[in-house]
């Protein structure tokens, strides 16, 4: 699953016209690394929830066989939060654990060593992808010990969720339908023990905002990138 429902408000106003994950860096619209890296990586189905400006995302990606794959959309009259759009989106996901990325990060996960996780999740589970904080977040989320995924005590290092994650689909069981965010659920997977992690040492860039996607557009032009920012 690809999540591509929000607002991308902190994107203003690049996004008023535009939905955040159709945004380009390096000549090419975020959402598209995405759909490349799944398919390369064997994914053949893809649910992607939209809301805002999503008939736009729906014309991009059509039914996904311009990569070989096979798109279905889950649409949101108003963006749900993260756990909310993927309890909607259950339905199209089946009954074996699935892969949610987010639509509006660049990030060169590894899609076939995270399907390879599946087989491990324990049930009701999910795994997480981690990553060094960035500057605008030097806080961190959670602490990661031997494989777990914890809340940081006192002077702990921590790490920054990277959006990226694998899920057990009895992760969402007996919730109710609406908005819904992802940290209460976490917190209470911690708890039980339901919540592995690990670090992940490629690139992973959250675009949240103008200067940020500029600075990845610029970064990309200087590493011979077709289309970056120099053009």
């Amino acid at each position: 699953m690809v999540l591509a429902a929000g607002r991308g408000e902190r994107m203003r106003p690049l996004t008023l016209e535009t939905p955040k994950p159709l945004l380009a860096v390096g000549g090419k619209a975020l959402l598209e690394y995405h759909l490349e890296r799944l398919a390369a990586g064997g994914v053949v189905e893809v649910v992607i929830n939209v809301s805002w400006l999503g008939d736009q995302i729906e014309a991009f990606c059509g039914d996904g066989s311009a990569w070989g794959l096979s798109i279905r959309y889950s649409r949101e009259p108003a963006p749900l939060e993260t756990a909310g759009g993927i309890v909607q989106a259950l339905p199209l996901l089946g009954d074996a654990p699935f892969l949610v990325v987010n639509g509006d990060v660049f990030m060169d996960y590894d899609v076939p060593a995270l399907a390879a996780r599946a087989a491990a999740l324990v049930p009701a589970g999910a795994h997480l992808l981690l990553a060094a904080n960035p500057p605008h977040h030097p806080g961190g989320d959670f602490a990661l010990r031997a494989g777990r995924v914890a809340e940081p005590a006192s002077g702990e290092a921590t790490l920054t969720f990277t959006g990226t994650a694998l899920y057990h689909p009895a992760f969402f069981a007996g919730l109710a339908p609406g908005s819904r965010p992802l940290r209460p659920l976490f917190e209470a997977a911690m708890a039980a023990g339901r919540l592995s992690g690990e670090r992940h040492e490629g690139r992973w860039v959250d675009v949240g905002t103008p200067e940020r996607l500029a600075a990845l557009d610029a970064a990309l032009a200087a590493e011979g990138v077709p289309g970056g920012a120099k053009r």
